[in-house]
Protein backbone atom coordinates (compact mmCIF):
# COMPACT_ATOMS: atom_id res chain seq x y z
CA UNK A 1 0.00 0.00 0.00
CA UNK A 2 1.25 3.64 -0.68
CA UNK A 3 0.30 6.76 0.98
CA UNK A 4 -1.86 9.46 -1.19
CA UNK A 5 0.69 11.80 -0.27
CA UNK A 6 3.52 10.07 -2.27
CA UNK A 7 1.25 9.11 -5.19
CA UNK A 8 0.67 12.75 -5.94
CA UNK A 9 3.99 14.32 -6.02
CA UNK A 10 4.35 15.79 -9.41
CA UNK A 11 0.41 16.26 -9.82
CA UNK A 12 -0.95 19.83 -10.76
CA UNK A 13 -3.57 19.41 -8.06
CA UNK A 14 -6.47 22.25 -8.31
CA UNK A 15 -7.58 21.40 -4.64
CA UNK A 16 -7.27 18.51 -1.91
CA UNK A 17 -10.34 17.94 0.41
CA UNK A 18 -9.43 15.76 3.21
CA UNK A 19 -6.17 13.94 4.57
CA UNK A 20 -3.38 12.69 2.36
CA UNK A 21 -1.91 9.84 4.64
CA UNK A 22 -4.46 7.96 4.04
CA UNK A 23 -3.24 4.47 2.44
CA UNK A 24 -3.85 3.57 -1.13
CA UNK A 25 -4.12 -0.31 -1.91
CA UNK A 26 -4.54 0.18 -5.85
CA UNK A 27 -5.57 2.41 -8.52
CA UNK A 28 -8.45 2.07 -10.31
CA UNK A 29 -10.30 3.87 -13.26
CA UNK A 30 -12.96 1.81 -13.33
CA UNK A 31 -15.29 1.63 -10.66
CA UNK A 32 -16.72 -1.57 -11.34
CA UNK A 33 -13.03 -2.99 -10.09
CA UNK A 34 -13.01 -0.55 -7.61
CA UNK A 35 -12.17 -2.25 -4.35
CA UNK A 36 -11.42 -1.65 -0.18
CA UNK A 37 -9.14 1.44 0.03
CA UNK A 38 -8.88 1.70 -3.49
CA UNK A 39 -8.05 4.84 -5.46
CA UNK A 40 -10.48 5.73 -8.03
CA UNK A 41 -10.06 8.22 -10.53
CA UNK A 42 -12.90 9.59 -12.15
CA UNK A 43 -12.19 10.38 -16.07
CA UNK A 44 -14.44 12.00 -18.99
CA UNK A 45 -14.45 9.58 -21.98
CA UNK A 46 -16.36 9.82 -25.65
CA UNK A 47 -18.80 7.89 -24.22
CA UNK A 48 -19.12 7.58 -20.21
CA UNK A 49 -18.10 10.06 -17.79
CA UNK A 50 -16.55 8.49 -15.20
CA UNK A 51 -17.56 11.08 -12.86
CA UNK A 52 -20.86 9.64 -12.90
CA UNK A 53 -19.92 6.75 -10.77
CA UNK A 54 -18.15 8.13 -7.88
CA UNK A 55 -21.22 7.08 -5.48
CA UNK A 56 -20.89 3.46 -6.56
CA UNK A 57 -17.14 3.26 -6.32
CA UNK A 58 -17.29 5.14 -3.02
CA UNK A 59 -19.75 2.31 -1.97
CA UNK A 60 -17.38 -0.18 -2.69
CA UNK A 61 -15.28 0.91 -0.70
CA UNK A 62 -12.82 3.67 -2.87
CA UNK A 63 -11.09 6.18 -0.17
CA UNK A 64 -9.52 8.63 -2.47
CA UNK A 65 -11.47 10.09 -5.89
CA UNK A 66 -9.23 12.14 -8.27
CA UNK A 67 -12.27 14.11 -10.19
CA UNK A 68 -12.17 17.24 -11.96
CA UNK A 69 -15.52 17.62 -11.00
CA UNK A 70 -16.31 17.77 -7.35
CA UNK A 71 -19.64 15.88 -6.44
CA UNK A 72 -22.48 18.06 -4.77
CA UNK A 73 -22.91 15.65 -1.93
CA UNK A 74 -19.29 14.71 -0.47
CA UNK A 75 -18.45 11.74 1.81
CA UNK A 76 -16.66 13.17 5.00
CA UNK A 77 -14.43 10.35 5.08
CA UNK A 78 -13.10 10.02 1.57
CA UNK A 79 -9.98 12.46 0.21
CA UNK A 80 -11.10 13.97 -3.03
CA UNK A 81 -8.18 14.93 -4.97
CA UNK A 82 -9.26 18.02 -7.69
CA UNK A 83 -7.35 18.67 -10.84
CA UNK A 84 -7.71 19.60 -14.81
CA UNK A 85 -6.32 16.51 -15.92
CA UNK A 86 -7.90 13.42 -14.82
CA UNK A 87 -6.31 11.40 -17.70
CA UNK A 88 -2.59 12.85 -17.07
CA UNK A 89 -3.05 12.80 -13.59
CA UNK A 90 -3.50 8.97 -13.33
CA UNK A 91 0.06 8.45 -15.74
CA UNK A 92 1.68 10.21 -13.19
CA UNK A 93 0.19 8.62 -10.06
CA UNK A 94 0.73 4.82 -11.96
CA UNK A 95 4.48 6.24 -12.15
CA UNK A 96 4.46 6.79 -8.42
CA UNK A 97 2.43 3.64 -7.43
CA UNK A 98 5.18 1.42 -8.87
CA UNK A 99 8.29 3.24 -7.70
CA UNK A 100 8.70 5.36 -11.67
CA UNK A 101 10.03 2.06 -13.16
CA UNK A 102 10.77 4.20 -16.31
CA UNK A 103 13.58 6.22 -14.61
CA UNK A 104 15.17 2.74 -14.22
CA UNK A 105 15.78 1.82 -17.79
CA UNK A 106 16.72 2.95 -21.17
CA UNK A 107 13.44 3.24 -22.33
CA UNK A 108 12.62 4.12 -26.12
CA UNK A 109 9.37 4.82 -27.53
CA UNK A 110 8.95 4.35 -31.44
CA UNK A 111 5.84 6.06 -32.77
CA UNK A 112 4.42 6.25 -36.71
CA UNK A 113 1.47 5.05 -38.58
CA UNK A 114 3.99 2.42 -40.33
CA UNK A 115 6.99 0.45 -39.28
CA UNK A 116 6.11 0.52 -35.24
CA UNK A 117 6.15 -2.82 -34.99
CA UNK A 118 8.75 -4.00 -36.85
CA UNK A 119 11.14 -1.59 -35.45
CA UNK A 120 10.64 -2.38 -31.59
CA UNK A 121 10.56 -6.05 -32.50
CA UNK A 122 14.18 -6.07 -34.50
CA UNK A 123 15.36 -3.72 -31.34
CA UNK A 124 14.59 -6.01 -28.69
CA UNK A 125 16.34 -8.38 -31.18
CA UNK A 126 19.22 -6.82 -31.70
CA UNK A 127 19.38 -6.22 -27.91
CA UNK A 128 18.72 -9.57 -26.70
CA UNK A 129 21.37 -10.67 -29.29
CA UNK A 130 23.70 -8.47 -27.81
CA UNK A 131 23.52 -9.82 -24.45
CA UNK A 132 21.23 -7.39 -22.90
CA UNK A 133 18.69 -7.60 -20.38
CA UNK A 134 15.38 -6.22 -22.52
CA UNK A 135 11.63 -5.87 -22.56
CA UNK A 136 9.11 -5.12 -25.57
CA UNK A 137 5.86 -3.61 -25.65
CA UNK A 138 4.73 -4.14 -29.11
CA UNK A 139 0.98 -4.47 -30.90
CA UNK A 140 1.61 -8.17 -31.10
CA UNK A 141 3.33 -9.53 -28.16
CA UNK A 142 4.80 -8.03 -25.07
CA UNK A 143 7.96 -9.15 -23.25
CA UNK A 144 10.05 -9.27 -20.52
CA UNK A 145 13.56 -11.00 -21.31
CA UNK A 146 12.19 -13.92 -22.82
CA UNK A 147 8.73 -13.82 -21.16
CA UNK A 148 6.05 -13.45 -22.89
CA UNK A 149 3.24 -11.48 -21.73
CA UNK A 150 0.02 -11.17 -23.37
CA UNK A 151 -0.36 -7.81 -25.63
CA UNK A 152 -4.17 -6.38 -25.81
CA UNK A 153 -2.94 -2.85 -26.91
CA UNK A 154 -0.58 -0.99 -29.02
CA UNK A 155 0.13 1.18 -26.07
CA UNK A 156 -1.25 -0.37 -22.37
CA UNK A 157 -3.70 1.55 -20.20
CA UNK A 158 -1.38 4.09 -17.71
CA UNK A 159 -1.47 1.83 -14.67
CA UNK A 160 -0.80 -1.75 -16.50
CA UNK A 161 2.08 0.04 -18.57
CA UNK A 162 3.77 1.19 -15.21
CA UNK A 163 2.88 -2.20 -13.70
CA UNK A 164 4.93 -3.76 -16.83
CA UNK A 165 7.57 -1.64 -16.81
CA UNK A 166 7.95 -2.28 -13.41
CA UNK A 167 8.19 -5.97 -13.90
CA UNK A 168 11.29 -5.30 -16.37
CA UNK A 169 12.87 -3.60 -13.84
CA UNK A 170 12.29 -6.59 -11.31
CA UNK A 171 13.85 -9.02 -13.67
CA UNK A 172 16.99 -6.89 -14.17
CA UNK A 173 16.08 -4.99 -17.78
CA UNK A 174 18.38 -2.15 -18.94
CA UNK A 175 16.67 -1.89 -21.72
CA UNK A 176 12.69 -1.47 -23.10
CA UNK A 177 11.50 -0.35 -26.27
CA UNK A 178 7.74 0.20 -27.12
CA UNK A 179 5.35 1.15 -29.43
CA UNK A 180 3.57 4.59 -28.91
CA UNK A 181 0.17 5.38 -29.90
CA UNK A 182 -1.10 8.28 -31.00
CA UNK A 183 -3.88 7.25 -29.35
CA UNK A 184 -1.67 6.86 -26.14
CA UNK A 185 -0.25 10.10 -26.43
CA UNK A 186 -3.96 11.82 -26.60
CA UNK A 187 -5.13 9.74 -23.44
CA UNK A 188 -2.24 10.34 -21.58
CA UNK A 189 -1.44 6.75 -21.20
CA UNK A 190 2.43 7.81 -21.32
CA UNK A 191 1.99 10.50 -18.89
CA UNK A 192 4.63 10.24 -15.87
CA UNK A 193 6.88 8.06 -18.23
CA UNK A 194 10.65 9.07 -19.05
CA UNK A 195 12.17 8.45 -22.45
CA UNK A 196 15.53 7.84 -23.17
CA UNK A 197 14.68 8.24 -26.60
CA UNK A 198 11.81 8.62 -29.26
CA UNK A 199 11.84 7.15 -32.66
CA UNK A 200 9.39 8.82 -35.50
CA UNK A 201 9.23 6.32 -38.33
CA UNK A 202 6.33 8.21 -41.09
CA UNK A 203 3.15 9.22 -40.72
CA UNK A 204 0.16 8.99 -43.00
CA UNK A 205 -3.96 9.22 -43.27
CA UNK A 206 -5.26 6.88 -40.61
CA UNK A 207 -7.07 7.33 -37.55
CA UNK A 208 -8.92 9.77 -38.87
CA UNK A 209 -12.27 7.84 -37.44
CA UNK A 210 -10.36 9.00 -34.40
CA UNK A 211 -8.13 12.03 -34.50
CA UNK A 212 -10.92 13.72 -37.14
CA UNK A 213 -8.53 15.36 -39.00
CA UNK A 214 -4.95 14.57 -40.27
CA UNK A 215 -3.67 18.54 -38.54
CA UNK A 216 -4.77 16.87 -35.28
CA UNK A 217 -3.15 13.56 -36.04
CA UNK A 218 0.06 14.71 -37.06
CA UNK A 219 -0.27 17.01 -33.27
CA UNK A 220 -1.12 14.11 -31.58
CA UNK A 221 2.31 12.25 -32.80
CA UNK A 222 4.51 15.37 -32.39
CA UNK A 223 3.10 15.79 -28.75
CA UNK A 224 4.92 12.98 -27.83
CA UNK A 225 8.11 14.45 -29.05
CA UNK A 226 7.72 18.00 -27.68
CA UNK A 227 7.59 15.90 -24.20
CA UNK A 228 10.92 14.00 -24.60
CA UNK A 229 13.23 15.57 -21.58
CA UNK A 230 16.56 17.39 -23.05
CA UNK A 231 18.54 14.67 -21.66
CA UNK A 232 16.81 12.40 -24.08
CA UNK A 233 17.43 11.63 -28.02
CA UNK A 234 14.92 11.96 -30.43
CA UNK A 235 15.63 10.22 -33.94
CA UNK A 236 13.38 11.02 -36.87
CA UNK A 237 12.53 9.93 -40.26
CA UNK A 238 14.25 12.80 -42.88
CA UNK A 239 12.43 11.74 -45.80
CA UNK A 240 9.19 11.75 -44.38
CA UNK A 241 7.69 15.15 -44.78
CA UNK A 242 6.85 15.52 -41.60
CA UNK A 243 10.39 14.18 -40.30
CA UNK A 244 11.28 17.70 -38.84
CA UNK A 245 7.74 19.21 -37.81
CA UNK A 246 7.95 16.14 -35.23
CA UNK A 247 10.72 17.55 -33.96
CA UNK A 248 10.27 21.38 -34.02
CA UNK A 249 9.42 21.63 -30.49
CA UNK A 250 10.97 19.14 -29.07
CA UNK A 251 14.04 19.71 -26.13
CA UNK A 252 15.97 16.18 -27.12
CA UNK A 253 19.12 16.06 -29.02
CA UNK A 254 17.74 16.17 -32.60
CA UNK A 255 18.76 13.29 -35.38
CA UNK A 256 17.62 12.06 -38.37
CA UNK A 257 18.17 8.96 -40.57
CA UNK A 258 17.17 8.51 -44.29
CA UNK A 259 17.67 6.92 -47.41
CA UNK A 260 17.43 9.77 -49.27
CA UNK A 261 17.73 13.66 -47.37
CA UNK A 262 21.22 14.02 -45.99
CA UNK A 263 20.71 12.66 -42.71
CA UNK A 264 23.46 12.13 -39.69
CA UNK A 265 22.57 8.67 -40.01
CA UNK A 266 22.12 7.24 -43.93
CA UNK A 267 21.44 4.10 -45.56
CA UNK A 268 21.50 3.49 -49.26
CA UNK A 269 19.94 0.27 -50.92
CA UNK A 270 22.24 -1.53 -53.05
CA UNK A 271 19.98 -4.71 -53.97
CA UNK A 272 16.50 -5.97 -53.02
CA UNK A 273 15.10 -8.81 -53.76
CA UNK A 274 13.11 -11.38 -52.18
CA UNK A 275 15.50 -12.95 -50.90
CA UNK A 276 16.91 -10.13 -48.86
CA UNK A 277 18.25 -6.61 -48.79
CA UNK A 278 21.75 -5.37 -49.83
CA UNK A 279 22.24 -2.27 -47.89
CA UNK A 280 25.37 0.51 -47.22
CA UNK A 281 24.49 1.79 -43.71
CA UNK A 282 27.16 4.41 -42.61
CA UNK A 283 29.37 3.71 -44.87
CA UNK A 284 29.46 -0.01 -44.46
CA UNK A 285 28.36 -2.43 -46.74
CA UNK A 286 25.56 -4.96 -45.00
CA UNK A 287 23.24 -7.46 -45.41
CA UNK A 288 19.74 -8.49 -43.87
CA UNK A 289 17.27 -10.80 -45.04
CA UNK A 290 14.38 -8.81 -44.93
CA UNK A 291 12.45 -7.73 -48.23
CA UNK A 292 11.80 -4.33 -49.31
CA UNK A 293 12.54 -0.56 -48.94
CA UNK A 294 10.83 0.19 -46.30
CA UNK A 295 12.42 -2.39 -44.10
CA UNK A 296 15.75 -0.45 -45.32
CA UNK A 297 14.19 2.34 -43.58
CA UNK A 298 13.09 0.54 -40.52
CA UNK A 299 16.97 -1.12 -40.47
CA UNK A 300 18.52 2.20 -40.44
CA UNK A 301 15.95 3.70 -37.38
CA UNK A 302 17.14 0.88 -35.47
CA UNK A 303 20.81 0.89 -36.38
CA UNK A 304 20.40 4.47 -35.40
CA UNK A 305 19.06 3.92 -31.89
CA UNK A 306 21.40 1.04 -31.03
CA UNK A 307 24.40 3.69 -32.03
CA UNK A 308 22.63 6.55 -30.70
CA UNK A 309 22.51 3.96 -27.12
CA UNK A 310 26.29 3.46 -27.29
CA UNK A 311 26.58 0.51 -28.93
CA UNK A 312 29.63 -0.92 -31.46
CA UNK A 313 28.50 -0.36 -35.15
CA UNK A 314 30.40 -3.21 -35.86
CA UNK A 315 28.38 -5.51 -33.35
CA UNK A 316 25.38 -3.74 -34.28
CA UNK A 317 25.46 -4.79 -38.23
CA UNK A 318 26.99 -8.30 -37.31
CA UNK A 319 23.98 -9.46 -35.03
CA UNK A 320 21.32 -7.25 -37.87
CA UNK A 321 22.31 -9.20 -40.82
CA UNK A 322 21.01 -12.43 -38.26
CA UNK A 323 17.69 -11.17 -37.38
CA UNK A 324 14.86 -12.15 -39.42
CA UNK A 325 11.22 -10.99 -40.66
CA UNK A 326 8.73 -10.25 -38.11
CA UNK A 327 5.26 -12.50 -38.35
CA UNK A 328 2.97 -10.90 -40.37
CA UNK A 329 5.03 -8.15 -42.06
CA UNK A 330 5.76 -8.73 -45.38
CA UNK A 331 6.17 -12.62 -44.11
CA UNK A 332 7.68 -14.60 -47.06
CA UNK A 333 7.02 -17.90 -48.37
CA UNK A 334 7.82 -19.46 -51.42
CA UNK A 335 5.53 -22.50 -52.32
CA UNK A 336 4.68 -24.56 -55.76
CA UNK A 337 7.11 -21.64 -57.79
CA UNK A 338 4.62 -19.12 -56.28
CA UNK A 339 5.58 -16.19 -54.06
CA UNK A 340 3.36 -16.19 -51.43
CA UNK A 341 3.29 -12.45 -48.95
CA UNK A 342 0.94 -12.14 -45.32
CA UNK A 343 1.59 -8.77 -44.82
CA UNK A 344 -0.27 -6.27 -41.79
CA UNK A 345 -0.61 -3.52 -44.58
CA UNK A 346 -4.25 -1.99 -43.58
CA UNK A 347 -3.57 2.12 -44.47
CA UNK A 348 -2.99 3.01 -48.03
CA UNK A 349 0.45 4.54 -47.38
CA UNK A 350 1.55 0.75 -45.94
CA UNK A 351 -0.60 -0.97 -48.64
CA UNK A 352 1.43 1.09 -51.53
CA UNK A 353 4.69 0.40 -50.00
CA UNK A 354 4.39 -3.06 -50.02
CA UNK A 355 3.29 -3.73 -53.70
CA UNK A 356 5.44 -1.09 -54.62
CA UNK A 357 8.30 -3.20 -53.40
CA UNK A 358 7.12 -6.09 -54.99
CA UNK A 359 7.28 -4.12 -58.01
CA UNK A 360 10.62 -3.40 -57.46
CA UNK A 361 11.38 -6.34 -57.22
CA UNK A 362 10.24 -7.21 -60.28
CA UNK A 363 8.47 -10.61 -60.44
CA UNK A 364 8.37 -12.92 -63.35
CA UNK A 365 4.69 -13.30 -62.83
CA UNK A 366 1.52 -11.52 -62.07
CA UNK A 367 0.50 -9.58 -59.02
CA UNK A 368 -2.29 -11.06 -57.39
CA UNK A 369 -3.80 -8.98 -54.02
CA UNK A 370 -6.18 -10.22 -51.00
CA UNK A 371 -7.65 -6.73 -49.34
CA UNK A 372 -10.37 -5.51 -46.90
CA UNK A 373 -10.81 -3.31 -44.83
CA UNK A 374 -11.54 -3.04 -41.17
CA UNK A 375 -15.10 -2.44 -39.35
CA UNK A 376 -16.18 0.55 -37.53
CA UNK A 377 -12.99 2.33 -38.51
CA UNK A 378 -11.64 5.04 -40.67
CA UNK A 379 -14.51 5.16 -43.80
CA UNK A 380 -12.43 7.35 -46.18
CA UNK A 381 -9.75 4.66 -46.83
CA UNK A 382 -11.68 1.75 -48.11
CA UNK A 383 -12.37 3.49 -51.83
CA UNK A 384 -8.29 4.40 -51.60
CA UNK A 385 -7.07 1.01 -50.59
CA UNK A 386 -9.03 -0.63 -53.28
CA UNK A 387 -7.86 1.81 -56.07
CA UNK A 388 -4.08 1.34 -54.79
CA UNK A 389 -4.60 -2.50 -54.62
CA UNK A 390 -6.05 -2.07 -58.21
CA UNK A 391 -2.68 0.48 -60.04
CA UNK A 392 -0.52 -1.99 -58.55
CA UNK A 393 -1.80 -5.95 -59.26
CA UNK A 394 -2.82 -7.40 -61.94
CA UNK A 395 -6.18 -8.46 -60.25
CA UNK A 396 -7.25 -7.87 -56.68
CA UNK A 397 -9.58 -10.12 -54.44
CA UNK A 398 -11.29 -7.54 -52.27
CA UNK A 399 -13.03 -9.41 -49.00
CA UNK A 400 -13.32 -9.16 -45.94
CA UNK A 401 -10.83 -7.82 -42.44
CA UNK A 402 -12.33 -7.91 -39.19
CA UNK A 403 -15.94 -6.30 -39.87
CA UNK A 404 -16.93 -6.14 -36.13
CA UNK A 405 -20.02 -4.15 -35.86
CA UNK A 406 -20.76 -3.48 -39.50
CA UNK A 407 -21.78 -5.80 -42.93
CA UNK A 408 -18.98 -6.61 -44.19
CA UNK A 409 -21.09 -6.51 -48.11
CA UNK A 410 -22.00 -2.35 -47.37
CA UNK A 411 -17.73 -2.52 -46.27
CA UNK A 412 -16.94 -4.41 -50.03
CA UNK A 413 -18.85 -2.06 -51.58
CA UNK A 414 -17.48 1.34 -50.48
CA UNK A 415 -13.92 -0.06 -51.26
CA UNK A 416 -15.30 -0.97 -54.81
CA UNK A 417 -16.22 3.03 -55.64
CA UNK A 418 -12.69 4.04 -55.75
CA UNK A 419 -12.38 1.71 -58.77
CA UNK A 420 -13.15 2.99 -62.47
CA UNK A 421 -14.49 0.14 -64.98
CA UNK A 422 -11.34 -1.12 -65.93
CA UNK A 423 -9.91 -1.66 -62.32
CA UNK A 424 -13.49 -3.44 -61.88
CA UNK A 425 -13.14 -5.47 -65.03
CA UNK A 426 -9.87 -7.18 -62.69
CA UNK A 427 -11.77 -7.53 -59.36
CA UNK A 428 -13.33 -10.12 -57.46
CA UNK A 429 -15.03 -9.44 -54.07
CA UNK A 430 -16.51 -12.20 -51.81
CA UNK A 431 -17.21 -11.79 -48.04
CA UNK A 432 -15.55 -15.13 -46.85
CA UNK A 433 -12.04 -14.33 -46.22
CA UNK A 434 -10.75 -18.00 -46.38
CA UNK A 435 -12.71 -18.73 -49.90
CA UNK A 436 -11.19 -15.25 -50.71
CA UNK A 437 -7.10 -16.61 -50.27
CA UNK A 438 -7.82 -20.04 -51.61
CA UNK A 439 -9.01 -18.06 -54.80
CA UNK A 440 -6.34 -16.25 -55.55
CA UNK A 441 -4.03 -19.35 -54.69
CA UNK A 442 -6.27 -21.66 -57.75
CA UNK A 443 -5.90 -18.63 -59.80
CA UNK A 444 -1.62 -18.24 -59.38
CA UNK A 445 0.18 -19.44 -61.95
CA UNK A 446 4.31 -20.04 -62.16
CA UNK A 447 6.01 -17.58 -60.51
CA UNK A 448 2.98 -15.35 -59.70
CA UNK A 449 2.83 -13.22 -56.40
CA UNK A 450 0.31 -13.63 -54.27
CA UNK A 451 -0.50 -10.53 -51.78
CA UNK A 452 -2.54 -11.24 -48.77
CA UNK A 453 -2.90 -7.44 -47.04
CA UNK A 454 -5.00 -5.85 -43.76
CA UNK A 455 -4.48 -8.77 -40.85
CA UNK A 456 -0.99 -9.85 -40.75
CA UNK A 457 0.24 -11.05 -37.37
CA UNK A 458 -3.78 -11.47 -36.16
CA UNK A 459 -5.02 -15.04 -35.24
CA UNK A 460 -8.54 -14.28 -35.35
CA UNK A 461 -11.02 -12.24 -37.68
CA UNK A 462 -13.58 -10.08 -35.12
CA UNK A 463 -17.40 -10.58 -36.69
CA UNK A 464 -19.89 -9.02 -34.83
CA UNK A 465 -17.95 -8.80 -31.48
CA UNK A 466 -17.33 -12.13 -31.74
CA UNK A 467 -13.43 -13.30 -32.58
CA UNK A 468 -13.12 -16.37 -34.68
CA UNK A 469 -9.54 -18.13 -35.21
CA UNK A 470 -8.28 -16.89 -38.51
CA UNK A 471 -4.71 -17.19 -39.31
CA UNK A 472 -3.91 -15.64 -42.63
CA UNK A 473 -0.69 -17.08 -42.99
CA UNK A 474 -2.14 -20.47 -42.08
CA UNK A 475 -4.51 -19.78 -44.50
CA UNK A 476 -2.35 -19.34 -47.34
CA UNK A 477 0.26 -22.12 -46.56
CA UNK A 478 -2.99 -24.69 -46.84
CA UNK A 479 -4.26 -22.90 -50.32
CA UNK A 480 -0.83 -23.10 -51.57
CA UNK A 481 -0.38 -26.98 -49.92
CA UNK A 482 -3.69 -27.76 -51.85
CA UNK A 483 -2.39 -26.73 -55.15
CA UNK A 484 0.47 -28.14 -55.22
CA UNK A 485 -1.54 -31.77 -54.42
CA UNK A 486 -3.58 -30.90 -57.61
CA UNK A 487 -0.94 -30.47 -59.92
Amino acid sequence: MKALSHLIEGVAIKEILGGTTVLINSLQFDSRDVGLQDCYIAQKGTQVDGHDFIEQAIKQGANTIVCVEVPKIKDPKVTYVVVDSSSETLGIMASNFYDTPSHKLNLIGVTGTNGKTTTVTILYSLFRKLGKKTGLISTVVNKINDQEVKSTHTTPNSVALNQLLARMVSAGCEYCFMEVSSHAVVQNRIAGLYFRGGVFTNITHEHLDFHKTFKAYIEAKQLFFTGLSKHAFALSNKDDKNGEVMLQNSKAEKNYYGLKSAANIKCRVLESSFEGLSLKVDGVDFWSPLIGKFNAYNLTAVYGVAKLLGEDKTDILRELSTLSSVDGRFQYTYKNNIHGIVDYAHTPDALENVLKTIKDIGPKGKVITVVGCGGDRDRTKRPKMAAIAAQFSNQIVITSDNPRTEDPQLIINEMLEGLNAGQRAKTLSMVNRKEAIRTACALAQKEDVILIAGKGHETYQEINGVRNHFDDSEELNEALNAKSKLN
